[in-house]
């Protein structure tokens, strides 16, 4: 449910603008991210075909950088595309209920599930998660395996990916409490 007339911001009041903008970012972030899943392709079918050539011809293509680079970027796609998954209102969703409702117990359901659910989620994951992602920088981790790829920036994502979700789920409660008070 994109407030679609708030693309461009202008004209509207500060909370529809800022909507707009976090529905923007996620929205370019989420574009982004899903050029990862071609990459990925590209770079698991080169590693695979690397380590045949490798195994036949005694040379060194193949890398366990690769390897790790094909679950770095899964790993970018999932956390910060979950956002713009919001956003599009794309993830699971049981609906027993739910398509039953008119736009106001959706709504509610909506509102519900993401002040009890989503934000204390985000909050509780991002507490949890600082302590080792503080600690990997400081540390400046590294891959166990040979010649793997540094952790320390991946593991960067996970709160930034945490605030994307909280931002979007913010947006999402005030178009909810848009609809329910009429404005929508």
């Amino acid at each position: 449910m994109l407030l679609s007339s708030a693309v461009d911001g202008k004209g509207l009041p500060l909370h529809r603008r800022l909507v707009a903008g976090i529905d923007r970012l996620n929205g370019w972030v989420g574009t982004g991210v899903a050029w990862l899943g071609a990459a990925m392709i590209v770079v698991g079918a080169y590693n695979a075909i690397a380590r045949k050539v490798d195994q036949f011809s005694g040379l060194s293509l193949s890398s366990n950088a690769y390897i790790e680079a094909q679950w770095y970027m899964f790993s970018l796609l999932f956390l910060l595309g979950a956002a713009w998954t919001l956003r599009e209102d794309g993830h699971v969703r049981v609906d027993v209920l739910y398509g039953r409702l008119g736009p106001h117990g959706k709504a509610r359901i909506d509102l519900a599930g993401t002040v009890l659910f989503l934000m204390p989620f985000c909050a509780a994951a991002l507490w949890f998660s600082l302590p080792s992602v503080l600690n990997s920088w400081q540390v400046r981790e590294i891959s166990p395996d040979p010649g793997g790829l540094p952790r320390y920036p991946l593991k960067l994502v996970l709160p930034a990916a945490l605030v994307m979700i909280a931002l979007q789920g913010h947006a999402m409660a005030t178009r909810q409490l848009d609809i329910l008070r009429g404005r929508q």
